[in-house]
């Protein structure tokens, strides 16, 4: 497989700073070295390939936005250049940096004491430590607020009770962020997931997302100590931040599913020979490429504003919303396309197209699915909640 070289129809490197363009292109050259080789393997087998995880944190991605404690404190754009290069690999590798980063490290850089920020955070930017975010439940998923966790204070320890579903990064982590209502207030806990009365299983059979850890934790009388609570992580807004971080970078991430399905169909569009000609000569297939470099383009210039927004302190969630929304629907129908462009080929695993097409119909799900994330526009734009 040939080195990933970007798709940029509108020019918009000229839009990037130079650092933003040197991250970019380190990130890109690792994912083409280290991960493209060995993602077919894992991802047959269902495994996440552990081995790079210390590379990662080596390479500075893992609480790369965020400053001091050993982070890299980069701009935020230049953490959705990181995403888009680590989807455009898979999208199992950008969960894991997503989460790792905007649902763990961050609810604790913005909600943890001194002691949690500098005990947790330099562990978790080389990799030594993995944590993983526990809010949806088996029957509470879109509706978050409905949670049936939790959380008692008995002398000096919590006693959580309660079962979360579609854990990623679940059983390879060290620390859990777990939301739980105490006091029937909505409340985040750093819960060790080595803990008496924690049980942390593989979720198996799936058909999306094999290159990707995903668990379920089950709290039985799970006994933590005081020190463990976030005393700043109250209320669902605090959960709902932690989400629009990582929302953020699902923008990002979309897109380089996106780029990696547009480039291959028209390698394999130019080569494939039909009819005395190439495929990519015939006018039914110069109409799917044309769809998919447009709404590439579109939805670069929507992360380039929603990133500019985010590096100015002024985005909003319903803004991120629309980029969620739109880059993670656009990049599945482009996959879509890539996979038809491909014929009988785009079903093998020598070719990428239909892996990222199954990986983004869960990535269209998680953290607010298409839907959810029309009805955080409609009520901003309307003034009325259709929720």
């Amino acid at each position: 497989m040939k080195n990933f070289q970007g798709v940029d129809y509108l020019a918009c490197e000229e839009l990037l700073s130079e650092s933003g363009i040197q991250v970019r292109d380190n990130i890109r050259k690792w994912v083409d070295e280290k991960f493209m080789p060995v993602v077919a393997r894992h991802y047959q087998a269902g495994s996440f390939p552990r081995d790079l995880i210390s590379e990662l944190g080596a390479l500075g991605v893992l609480g790369c936005n965020l400053k001091g404690y050993g982070c890299a404190a980069l701009s935020h754009l230049e953490y959705g250049l990181i995403m888009q290069e680590l989807e455009r690999g898979d999208s199992g590798l950008r969960s894991f940096a997503s989460v790792q980063t905007s649902l763990c490290m961050f609810p604790i850089h913005e909600f943890g004491t001194e002691e949690q920020k500098n005990y947790f955070l330099p562990k978790m930017a080389t990799g030594e430590i993995i944590g993983c975010f526990g809010l949806s439940e088996p029957d509470f998923g879109s509706d978050p607020s409905g949670m049936l966790t939790t959380a008692v204070l008995k002398g000096d320890q919590y006693v959580l009770n309660g079962t979360k579903r579609w854990i990623t990064n679940g059983s390879i982590s060290q620390v859990a962020i777990v939301w739980a209502k105490l006091n029937n207030e909505i409340q985040g806990f750093l819960v060790p997931t080595n803990s008496a009365g924690l049980l942390v299983r593989d979720i198996p059979g799936k058909l999306s997302l094999r290159c990707s850890v995903t668990s379920e934790i089950i709290m039985d009388d799970c006994r933590i100590p005081a020190t463990s609570l976030l005393q700043k992580a109250r209320g669902l807004k605090a959960a709902l931040q932690c989400l629009s971080a990582a929302r953020f970078g699902i923008v990002w991430g979309a897109l380089g599913a996106a780029m990696a399905c547009y480039e291959e169909a028209l390698s394999y569009s130019k080569d494939r020979i039909i009819f005395g000609e190439p495929l990519a000569q015939k006018q039914l297939v110069q109409d799917k490429l044309v769809k998919m470099i447009t709404e590439i383009s579109k939805a670069q210039l929507l992360a380039l504003r929603l990133a500019q927004l985010k590096d100015s302190g002024k985005i909003r969630p319903h803004q991120i919303s629309m980029g969620k929304m739109n880059n993670v629907g656009m990049a599945l129908e482009v996959a879509r396309m890539a996979r038809d462009i491909l014929g009988a080929n785009g079903v093998s695993d020598e070719y990428q197209s239909m892996r990222h097409m199954c990986n983004l119909e869960s990535v269209n799900t998680y953290e607010g699915t298409f839907d959810i994330h029309k009805l955080i526009i409609g009520e901003k734009i309307t003034g009325l909640s259709a929720f």
